[in-house]
């Protein structure tokens, strides 16, 4: 593998994360680099470009259509009665249906962008094959039900806003219900439109208190996006599927980047710094479990706190701006998070502008965007390596860890990942103990062995003794009296006589 000498590392200006047209509020890539607010001027612009465009092509089609009709209709005149025929009658039908159907139809994509509601409901056979288990519907039907008892009993503490607040919440979601076929980018704008009506009108009710206006819109949000999230997060008219199977193809063909590649600073040898990085980890892949945008940042900020402990605790030092990203985008490859790209466009269409334009909160999902975005556009060059070892290592032929040397593996692989490198600690005690084992069976014979032998040579030396000095067993003596057969006639033994003197 070819690396050069020199690494240059992964390094973003912290003006390329806000918006190009010079507001100051942070940008995204998903609105081409602008912020929200830019972002929906340019997007209004462009939509009543399209709407005028649009009304010209109807209305010219609609003068032609009718200066057919007229001509069509003034030669019919002139031609001779008996030409009034039945064909020709069924054939002068056939043209008036079809001019009819055709300018109904131009008319209709007309209006469609001046009344987005009065679209007719989806077709539902498009969701009958998308029908839920009875577990999850039975989960999200109780987390819908608790975010509606919190959101009643916050807005009691409102009192008359808080009744008209509901009521207004309730009536958007109802009529979303009937725009399940707009386009991803329609919903959006239905949503942010209905954010900034009410934010307008709390701003006029609190006289300009923005902290309250703040906190009721965090409660608005959380209420409708958990009550709209199925029918909003990675619609139907969306590509946001195709694009999370692309991302995550990608990063699995990324698995053999290292540390090292990337330039981040941070040593996983280091408990604390390894506590940091899977809780970072968990972070990033726990972002999809949840329902609001909100939520959804609050664990990518969180993710981005553990990364920035585990540079300090490294360096020992503050992080600066420069060491997050790369690492960050090596927890990215690390993770392989579900639904990643659809999480992103969730955040980006429906949470609440003012969030990502300002805040820390803006800056981390900003700096998200630019880790994916960076990821999918990752090559040779980024990473300091030749062309062929590139693609070499893209198509699996080769990898950058050199397993003829376990030492290095051992060493670049520790950086790596701290798992391999506790497999690898393990394999090698292991194979110690198969060692010590060996030793201990081999000792174990050894003894029986000898155990053995001793007690041969014992039983020689034993053997040798008795026949060198034979036991020789003697007679016993016979008693005196032993052939005395009248014992009962003896008298009996003297007794010890005491006297008293």
């Amino acid at each position: 593998m070819s690396q050069r000498s020199e690494r240059r590392g992964i390094h973003v200006d912290q003006s390329e994360l806000l918006c190009k047209k010079g507001c100051g509020y942070y940008g995204n890539a998903a609105w081409q680099g602008l912020c929200s607010k830019c972002w929906r001027e340019e997007y209004q612009k462009a939509r009543q470009r399209q709407i005028q465009e649009d009304w010209a092509l109807a209305e010219k089609l609609q003068r032609e259509e009718e200066a057919a009709y007229v001509s069509s209709h003034s030669s019919s005149q002139t031609q001779p009665p008996q030409s009034h025929s039945q064909p020709s009658l069924a054939t002068f039908s056939k043209f008036e249906e079809k001019k009819t159907n055709e300018k109904t139809r131009k008319v209709t994509t007309v209006k469609k962008f001046f009344s987005p509601s009065s679209r007719t409901a989806p077709k539902k056979e498009s969701h009958e094959g998308k029908t839920p288990s009875p577990s999850i519907t039975r989960q999200s039907s109780i987390e819908t039900d608790r975010v509606s008892r919190d959101f009643l009993e916050f807005l009691k503490t409102l009192q008359k806003p808080g009744r008209e607040i509901h009521k207004q919440s309730r009536a958007f979601i109802e009529s979303m219900g009937n725009k399940k076929d707009l386009s991803a980018e329609e919903l959006s704008e239905c949503v942010q439109d209905f954010y900034q009506g009410m934010s307008d009108r709390l701003l006029n009710h609190f006289k300009g208190s923005s902290e309250k206006v703040d906190r009721v819109m965090d409660q608005v949000e959380k209420y409708i996006m958990t009550r709209l999230y199925k029918s909003v997060f990675c619609p139907e008219t969306s590509d946001d599927e195709k694009k999370d199977l692309a991302t995550q193809r990608r990063i699995r063909a990324l698995h053999w980047v290292t540390i090292q590649m990337l330039c981040v600073p941070v040593d996983e040898e280091i408990p604390e710094v390894s506590d940091s990085v899977v809780k970072a980890i968990t972070d990033i892949i726990e972002m999809d479990s949840k329902r609001v945008p909100r939520d959804k940042l609050a664990f990518i900020t969180s993710c981005s706190k553990h990364i920035f402990n585990a540079i300090r605790v490294t360096k020992n030092e503050p992080a600066s701006a420069d060491d997050f990203l790369p690492t960050l985008i090596y927890i990215v490859l690390k993770a392989n998070p579900p639904r990643l790209q659809s999480n992103i466009q969730y955040i980006t269409r429906f949470c609440n502008p003012s969030r990502l334009m300002t805040g820390e909160d803006g800056y981390y999902f900003t700096n998200l965007c630019c880790a994916v975005a960076f990821i999918e556009k990752l090559d040779a060059h980024s990473l300091n390596l030749s062309p062929e070892d590139f693609e070499r290592y893209m198509s699996g032929q080769a990898s950058p860890r050199r397993q003829d040397d376990p030492a290095a593996w051992l060493q670049s692989g520790s950086r790596v990942n701290p798992a391999l490198s506790q497999i690898h600690h393990n394999l090698s005690v292991l194979s110690n103990l198969e060692k010590r084992q060996q030793q201990v069976m081999e000792g174990a014979q050894s003894l029986q062995t000898e155990l053995a032998e001793w007690q041969d040579s014992v039983a020689r030396e034993v053997q040798d003794i008795l026949e060198r000095y034979p036991l020789e067993i003697k007679s016993r003596a016979s008693a005196i009296d032993a052939e005395n057969v009248e014992n009962d006639r003896l008298p009996p033994p003297l007794q010890p006589q005491v006297f008293a003197g």
